[in-house]
């Protein structure tokens, strides 16, 4: 595919050095020199120095041959923009029976989420709306509905998820060998991968699993719990929750946390937006009932205090510094089951996770901007960490992949995609066994959702056209994903 992204922040360089990776013919508008500069010099691809809202600027990028712009700067309205002007004058399909450019806008503002539920109807020629606080927002509350004691990724219409746990001194995984692993836990489910200081591991029978180790493992849901205590983790009822930080995904969390049903209905009406509704803010399957939840709100900000006691009544909104310690003996901080941290300041998050948990508090959620610094809170001891750039990174690339590719996340700092894809008609696989299927790099099956009913493949497996499968795979395979599903990437 030919890709422009205007705005070399963050997640422009890691979507673009993303798509690099897996052959992709990409190109980076950026206005600021220094950015443009710093991209050039880390990139192996064209970056232009000039506003993104200039036509000379999106011609020498090669509008008028791109499969899709993807406008990710500072700016909700320069992103818009830039969408509207590029359907107005270069809205055209490609060849036919082919689709036109496909046009993706990063925006900030929640009143601007309301846009992307306008059903088949484009919004001033944007294709898709990237809305990172509720990105993040629903990665948080997925990660509490699991008692918030690892990572959880979930998938479209199934009950299956992957959880990611660290594996402690003494438990039942420190020093398992995987061929001896069905043999401990019972229930269906998947070893899919490890991750060992710097290294990333594609598990095989004779792997062995040690202290420190985080393990990814797919199983029901419901049955994670379970397994995590396998590998120490401890579920504890989560009756008290403090969120600091009240802005957009504070507030978000609150939403999803206190008006779940409310939230969601507002997702059912859309149909357009079907997928989002499974997993925006769903039934909080580990925590106590709404009704003996109580919900602590911190934030420094007077006005936005006044705001959060207004549409919240049933939480409690305190207007404090949360590194003020005083204040934290004072008002019994330390009986909270959880703390989530959501600051724009993502030292501040990482720094009050430990110092609460170090306090004695259960579990930690915080969330920061890159994935580098959350590898750094983990290592500190932070249950959940939420790298705010990565998650808005994955949910580009999923609507970049392809008619047949549902989902894109990636795990392992970047080095490892899972890939929902729905086996289209007349694809290589269909009628092929799971054996066939062998990626040069290293990659796994690991469940397949046919006609409603979820399973993780056996060796008897025959790809069928309609199975929505997942595959868990090192980044650079897409090329071989390709060659076996038919799927554009």
């Amino acid at each position: 595919m030919r890709i422009i992204i205007v705005g070399a922040g963050m997640v422009g360089t890691q979507l673009a050095k993303h798509l690099i990776q897996e052959k992709h013919d990409v190109s980076i508008i950026e206005s600021n020199e220094e950015r443009a500069r710093h991209a050039s010099n880390r990139l192996d691809c064209l970056v232009i120095h000039d506003a993104g809202n200039s036509i000379k600027a999106l011609e020498e990028a090669g509008i008028a041959r791109a499969d899709a712009l993807v406008c990710v700067t500072d700016s909700d309205e320069v992103n818009m923009i830039i969408c509207g002007l590029a359907a107005s004058r270069y809205g055209r399909t490609n060849k036919p029976g082919e689709p036109g450019l496909l046009k993706i806008a990063r925006v900030r503002n929640d009143d601007y989420m309301h846009l992307s539920q306008a059903g088949d109807k484009q919004v001033l020629g944007i294709d898709r709306f990237i809305h990172p606080n509720m990105e993040a927002a629903r990665s948080i509350v997925k990660a509490i509905e699991h008692g918030a004691m690892g990572d959880i990724v979930s998938f479209s219409n199934t009950h299956y998820e992957l959880g990611s746990i660290d594996v402690e001194q003494g438990s039942a995984f420190d020093g398992l060998v995987l061929k001896d692993y069905r043999n401990l836990v019972t229930v269906e489910s998947l070893v899919t991968l490890v991750e060992r200081d710097d290294e990333v591991l594609l598990p095989s029978g004779a792997t062995v699993l040690a202290k420190g180790d985080r393990v990814y493992i797919l199983a029901d849901g419901k049955n994670l719990p379970e397994i995590f205590r396998f590998a120490g983790g401890t579920e504890k009822p989560i009756r008290k929750i403090g969120i600091v930080g009240g802005g957009r995904i504070g507030a978000l969390i609150a939403e999803g946390l206190i008006h779940k049903d409310k939230f969601s209905d507002e997702y059912e009406e859309n149909e357009h937006n079907r997928k989002k509704r499974n997993f925006l803010f769903p039934l909080l399957k580990t925590l106590i009932p709404r009704s003996s939840r109580r919900i602590v709100i911190i934030e420094q900000d007077y006005r936005l205090c006044k705001d959060l006691a207004a549409r919240f009544p049933e939480a409690l909104v305190l207007n404090e510094d949360i590194s003020d310690e005083s204040f934290v003996n004072e008002e019994q901080l330390d009986d909270l089951d959880l703390l989530v941290t959501t600051t724009n300041n993502q030292e501040l998050n990482i720094i009050t996770a430990v110092y609460f948990k170090l306090r004695g508090i259960a579990r930690t959620i915080a969330m920061v901007t890159s994935s580098g610094y959350a590898t750094m809170a983990r290592q500190l001891g932070v249950d959940v960490v939420i790298p705010m750039k990565s998650v808005v990174v994955d949910s580009i690339l999923s609507h970049l992949m392809g008619s047949g590719v549902k989902e894109v996340h990636r795990i392992g700092d970047g080095d490892v995609d899972i890939i929902e894809v729905e086996i289209g008609k007349d694809v290589p696989v269909i009628d092929k066994p799971i054996a066939e299927f062998k990626l040069s790099a290293g990659g796994l099956l690991m469940l397949v959702n046919r006609g409603g009913n979820s399973f993780i493949p056996k060796g008897d497996y025959v790809f069928s056209q309609g199975d929505h499968i997942v595959l868990i795979a090192k980044t650079g395979s897409q090329a071989e994903i390709e060659k076996y599903f038919g799927a554009a990437v």
